[in-house]
């Protein structure tokens, strides 16, 4: 459903094909806000490998709706046949546009590549969030991006692709040897590897 692979598993002779992004998405949201996909409504920015993948899970796992927000229609088209049955809506990802969506979302995510580069923003001005909202960017270097900064100036709950990339590596581990990931050892390893941060 994802139409990606990210982990190969070889069993018995064959190849099995897994992909963690919606996993590592689904408990990255729950880790960072105490909920889950189901019944909220959720526009995810940028409709590329991470941005589908996003969508598809949070589809599945029983969003109320999925808003897709992007520059290219096509590719938000092709993510909404995969997700027929979910209240699916084409966003143009510009500030005007999103000024008519955000008020109805209760989660955002970013998934477009737009701030791995210091400086670099969406262009989103902090009158399009809330205290209500929940923001979260799937990129964790820098550890604030500009989206970031502004959705928390505006009061929204924020959190970065730090704990996305940990349950997907996780989940990676527990599919190659199947014993349980040591979550708690992958963190602080992760965080020393990306932030530098040293811990006993």
């Amino acid at each position: 459903r994802l139409g990606a692979v990210n982990t190969v598993l070889f069993e018995n002779g064959r190849l099995r094909g897994f992909n963690t992004d919606g996993y590592g998405i689904a408990k990255a949201i729950k880790e960072e806000f105490n909920f889950g996909f189901k019944d909220k409504r959720v526009l995810v920015l940028g409709a590329g490998g991470a941005g589908r993948a996003i969508a598809v899970q949070a589809a599945l796992d029983g969003a109320k709706s999925v808003a897709i927000a992007n520059r290219t229609a096509s590719k938000i088209t092709a993510i909404a046949a995969e997700i027929a049955g979910t209240d699916c809506l084409p966003v143009e990802l510009t500030p005007a546009a999103l000024a008519k969506v955000m008020p109805h979302v209760d989660l955002v995510i970013n998934a477009t590549s737009v701030g791995l580069k210091e400086g670099e923003s969406l262009g989103l001005p902090a009158a399009l969030f809330s205290p209500r909202l929940y923001v979260y960017d799937t990129i964790y270097r820098p550890a604030e991006t500009a989206l970031l900064k502004t959705a928390a100036a505006a009061g929204a709950r924020t959190a970065n692709g730090l704990s996305m990339l940990l349950h997907q590596g996780a989940r990676s581990l527990e599919l190659w040897p199947g014993c349980k990931a040591p979550l708690a050892v992958l963190r602080r390893a992760l965080r020393a590897a990306v932030y530098g941060e040293r811990q006993p």
